[in-house]
C-alpha cells in the first residue's frame, strides 16, 4: 500500500461556500448521507437525522464547552493593543496563551482587559512560542472570562459572531474547549427529545477540544505528523451504554471526531470502553480499523486536514473526496458553521 501524503488529501473549495454565520434553526442545515460501503450518496435536511437511526442505536456526543478564551487587553503604561488566546490551564490563574503580537510578550510584560479587573504577566517564552501567563483578578476567573472573553472563532470565519450560544451545543456542559465540537452544533433540545423518544440511547463523553485539532499538517507524509494531546472524561454509566449497545448489535454512531478520537482512544481491542480520563493524541488516518464507532455524524473539513483524514480512515479516501466534490458541486456550506454528512 501506498504511504499516504498530505496532498492526497486535497480538494478545491471556494471561499463563498465557506459558512460564515449560523442558520437561524440549528437542524435546519443540509445532510449529505455517505455510505461507507457503496458510495452512495443521498441528500437530506438535518432535521431528518432521526430517519437514519435505528431503536437501540447509541449517539455518543461531546459535552464539552467552549471557554470564551479570546481577550482582547492593552499593555499597561504604554496602552499597546494585544491579543490573548488561552489554551490551557497550568494552575491557579496560570495559564498556557498565545498572544500576538508577540514583540510585546516579553516575559515581565504586564497587561489590562476590559474594565481594569483583569490583569495579566507573561511569566515565560515557551519552545513553541506560547506564552506562560499569570492572570490576577478578584473573583471567579470564569465569571470574569464569561463578561470580557469572546468566542475563540476560527481564523476563516470574519464576521462577528452575534449570538456567543450559537458556537456552543445545545448539551454543552464541562468547560475546557477553545474549539466547539461542531458536529453537535446541529441538534436541538427538540430533536434530542425525538431520537430518545425512538429508542436511540444518547451518551455524553467530554473531551476538550484544542487548537492542535484544526492545525494544518505540515509534513509530507501523513504518519510523520504528531497531534497534540487533550483532554478526555469518560464515566461509568456512559461506558455501560456504550458496551451494552454493542453487545446487543446495535450501532454505535459518534457524533464528531472528537466523540469519536475519545472513544477509539479507550477503547480495547475488542472495542469495549472503560470510564476514566485522560490524555489523548489519537491520529487516525486510512488504514486504521476502527474498534468501537460504526457511523459519524460530522461536518465538511478543511482540505489536508486531520479531520478530512479522520473521515476518510472510517469510509475510505476516494469516497470521501467524491462525497466533497459533490458538495461542492451543490453548494453545501462548509466547515463550523456549515453543513453536516452522515456517514452510515
Amino acid at each position: 500500500m501506498r504511504i499516504l501524503e498530505t496532498k492526497d488529501f486535497d480538494f478545491y473549495l471556494s471561499d463563498e461556500l465557506i459558512a460564515q454565520t449560523p442558520l437561524k434553526n440549528r437542524d435546519g442545515s443540509r445532510l449529505l448521507i455517505l455510505d461507507k460501503k457503496t458510495g452512495e450518496i443521498e441528500h437530506n435536511y438535518f432535521y431528518n437525522i432521526i430517519d437514519f437511526l435505528n431503536p437501540g442505536d447509541c449517539l455518543v456526543l461531546n459535552d464539552t464547552r467552549v471557554l470564551p478564551a479570546r481577550l482582547i487587553g492593552e499593555k499597561e503604561n504604554t496602552g499597546g493593543k494585544i491579543e490573548f488566546l488561552l489554551l490551557k490551564r497550568l494552575g491557579l490563574g496560570v495559564w498556557k496563551a498565545l498572544v500576538k503580537p508577540g514583540k510585546r510578550a516579553k516575559p515581565g510584560s504586564r497587561f489590562v482587559f476590559g474594565d481594569g479587573s483583569l490583569h495579566a504577566e507573561v511569566i515565560n517564552v515557551n519552545e513553541e512560542g506560547s506564552r506562560t501567563v499569570r492572570f490576577e483578578y478578584r473573583g471567579v476567573f470564569e465569571e470574569i472570562l464569561d463578561r470580557l472573553g469572546q468566542m475563540p472563532l476560527p481564523p476563516y470565519i470574519t464576521k462577528k459572531l452575534e449570538e456567543k450560544e450559537r458556537y456552543q451545543t445545545v448539551y454543552s456542559k464541562n468547560r475546557g474547549s477553545v474549539a466547539a465540537p461542531t458536529a453537535g452544533l446541529h441538534f436541538t433540545k427538540e430533536l434530542l427529545g425525538e431520537i430518545e423518544r425512538k429508542g436511540i440511547k444518547l451518551a455524553y463523553v467530554t473531551l476538550h477540544v484544542g487548537l492542535g485539532t484544526f492545525r494544518p499538517v505540515k509534513v509530507e507524509k501523513i504518519e510523520d505528523h504528531r497531534m497534540h494531546a487533550e483532554f478526555y472524561i469518560i464515566d461509568e454509566p456512559t461506558a455501560d451504554i456504550i458496551n451494552s449497545t454493542r453487545e446487543q448489535c446495535n450501532k454505535i454512531v459518534a457524533v464528531g471526531t472528537t466523540s469519536c478520537r475519545t472513544l477509539e482512544s479507550i477503547a480495547d481491542e475488542d472495542g469495549k470502553v472503560k470510564p476514566g480520563s485522560g490524555w489523548t493524541d489519537i491520529f487516525i488516518y486510512p488504514g486504521y480499523r476502527f474498534k468501537t464507532v460504526d457511523n459519524l455524524i460530522t461536518n465538511f473539513h478543511l482540505p489536508e486536514s486531520t479531520l478530512i483524514m479522520l473521515v476518510s480512515a472510517l469510509a475510505g479516501r476516494e469516497r470521501v473526496l467524491n462525497a466533497y466534490r459533490v458538495a461542492v458541486q451543490e453548494g453545501y456550506r462548509f466547515f463550523s458553521f456549515g453543513d453536516a454528512m452522515l456517514i452510515k
